[in-house]
């Protein structure tokens, strides 16, 4: 059914996992049919589950808990894999400040900053919950590659499935690892990178991109990323970096004809390979970003930027980080770092020749590994930092990312100067304990937090759904409805949150001008191509306003502005829906409108 799914996207058939990048949900499934056989097998109860009876329901709800219970489950499993991820950024952390305490700075940095680090709390079948664990793997495996001169195979590999785990759940996991692989063209260009370690990078992130495609069943938005046109583009680069290096420039042009030459081949080659493949059309991170720098806006665009979770990062963001010290002291780490490199870089360019090249050539490997590990994480620093502030949610990355470059302030090789002459303990241990001031206050807050979800206006919309419409009838409404509609009721659906797709973009723009100033014969007919027979209205979007120029009525008034005049069509509807649309349902959120055909409306004539 998942492969062959005619239910989400009425009438189309399309493939689920393919789609909506699935994996995670098939493993989740064998692992559960695997667990529950055992279980069943040796007849352990896996779960205990009690009868709810609620005043103004007619019927008992089943409530369960324990891992028998498939949503139970599916829950606590992410919830593993996230805490096996704290275990994970202390061996990372540990790793790259070379000290057991710098992974405990890290763990507690992260704990003080929970709030800010992750939303899988709150949201945990969200695609990042799945990837960001393999982010940290990947990023921990590229690291212990850059700073060893003897990289074995195993390693290569084990960095090719870390980004095949990473990219599998989520698509926009891509623009992320673009982001890194400008950190490290970056470095190649400048020369903390020795050419031959930098293409064996480059190949097996080539490979990544390959085998996920194959196992998303070819998939052409991984082919057509920035990602995958930087990949080339580099790859290109090195190949010819002896006849790029034949010209007669000084060491700066050298840098910038290598940096523009793979600036503009990274854009062009994705526009060409966006057009050959068909997906110009699709929304990626790299639109969004791009909206948010250039002030673009349109329908598309405004449905993601006005959703609270796009917004630009809170002003708060900053200050909640300074509080736990966190942000003081990376940023005394990161002027370290660049003061590093900034010497570094002029000497290079002073002599003309490679950065490092001399530290190589005298065998002094490990401290310009060392330093090129500081030098990637302060760019990936600077990248996810700019992420974080144009869109609010990717703080995810920065936040942990943050807290692993915190562990550099137990770093012997960067603060060696300083604890030569103090304690080194009892400064780390000072540290800990001003973080601890606010960071406890935070833990506490966030424990503070407990209680249930509840919607009753939902589940009365839901339970009438389900009991009294013929089981192929096909629904539309706002996007997060519709999918709580598909997943409870099992009924057909035109529009789901999906929104990244050029078909699916086009089917939710006919269905949200309900709530436009277009007329209701028009909207009617529309709906009726789509084979909708119930619209779910919901009376907040009609006057709901997240910021100014983000109201329904404002979008519509940009896109369609030769209708502006118009009333609203959606109060229209509120106060008499006739003739073109017949009220079925009603409660204090919700309205069901039957889509009347053409038989329907000569009744009201």
């Amino acid at each position: 059914m998942i492969m062959n799914d005619r239910l989400t996207e009425y009438p189309l058939v399309i493939n689920t996992v393919k789609r909506f990048h699935l994996y995670p949900e098939v493993v989740l499934a064998f692992w559960y049919r695997t667990f529950t056989g055992i279980m069943n097998l040796f007849e352990v109860e896996t779960k205990t589950c009690w009868n709810v009876t609620r005043v103004g329901f007619p019927s008992e709800v089943e409530s369960c808990e324990g891992f028998g219970d498939p949503a139970y489950f599916y829950v606590g499993v992410i919830f593993i894999l996230n805490g096996l991820m704290m275990g994970l950024l202390f061996i990372y952390a540990a790793y790259l400040s070379e000290s057991q305490l710098g992974g405990l700075i890290t763990v507690l940095c992260y704990f003080f900053n929970h709030g800010e680090a992750t939303r899988v709390m709150w949201a945990p079948p969200l695609r990042e919950s799945f990837a960001c664990p393999f982010l940290v793997l990947q990023m921990y495996i590229l690291t212990m590659i850059l700073r060893s001169s003897n990289n074995y195979g195993k390693h290569y590999i084990a960095l090719c499935l870390a980004n095949v785990a990473f990219m599998l759940p989520w698509e926009f996991a891509q623009f992320i690892l673009f982001t890194q692989m400008a950190s490290l063209f970056t470095m190649y260009v400048v020369g903390y990178i020795e050419p031959r370690k930098f293409q064996k990078i480059v190949y097996m992130n080539m490979v990544s991109v390959v085998l996920c495609c194959i196992l998303m069943f070819g998939n052409p938005v991984y082919l057509s990323s920035y990602y995958s046109s930087s990949l080339l583009m580099t790859w290109v680069i090195i190949l010819k970096r002896n006849k790029i290096h034949r010209f007669r420039v000084s060491e700066l042009n050298l840098w910038l004809i290598q940096g523009c030459a793979w600036w503009l081949g990274t854009i062009n080659l994705k526009l060409l390979t966006s057009k050959i493949l068909g997906v110009s059309d699709h929304i990626c991170l790299s639109d969004i970003i791009a909206a948010r720098i250039l002030r673009y806006a349109d329908f598309d665009t405004l449905i993601y930027t006005c959703a609270p979770e796009s917004y630009f990062m809170e002003q708060v963001t900053p200050l909640r980080y300074t509080k736990t010290l966190l942000l003081p002291v990376v940023m005394v780490i990161t002027c370290f770092i660049f003061k590093k490199t900034i010497h570094d870089v002029l000497r290079a360019l002073s002599t003309n020749t490679y950065l490092r090249k001399k530290l190589l050539e005298h065998g002094e490997v490990k401290v310009s590994s060392f330093y090129s590990l500081l030098v990637f994480h302060a760019l990936q620093l600077l990248a996810f930092a700019a992420l974080a502030i144009l869109i609010l949610r990717l703080k995810l990355f920065l936040t942990p990312h943050i807290c692993v470059m915190a562990s550099l302030i137990c770093s012997r090789p960067l603060f060696g100067w300083l604890f030569n002459r103090v304690h080194f303990e009892n400064v780390i241990f000072g540290i800990a304990i001003m973080m601890s001031i606010q960071g406890c206050a935070n833990l506490q807050n966030q424990w503070r937090i407990r209680g249930e979800f509840i919607n009753l206006p939902q589940e009365e919309l839901l339970h009438w759904i389900k009991y009294n419409t013929r089981p192929d009838a096909v629904f539309a409404g706002i996007m997060p409805t519709m999918a709580s509609i598909k997943l409870s009721t099992l009924h057909p659906i035109v529009n789901h949150p999906h929104y990244e797709d050029a078909d699916l973009r086009a089917r939710t723009k006919i269905v949200y001008s309900v709530y436009s100033r277009k007329s209701a014969k028009e909207v009617r007919d529309k709906l009726i191509e789509l084979l909708v027979n119930y619209y779910v209205l919901e009376e907040a979007w009609c006057f709901v306003r997240t910021k100014p120029g983000c109201s329904m009525l404002e979008i519509w008034d940009m896109e369609d502005p030769s209708n502006s005049a118009n009333p609203s069509l959606c109060r229209t509807l509120l106060q008499d829906e006739r003739p073109y649309f017949t009220t079925v349902f009603q409660n204090a959120v919700y309205r069901v409108l039957k889509v009347n055909r053409e038989a329907d409306h000569i009744r009201f004539v």
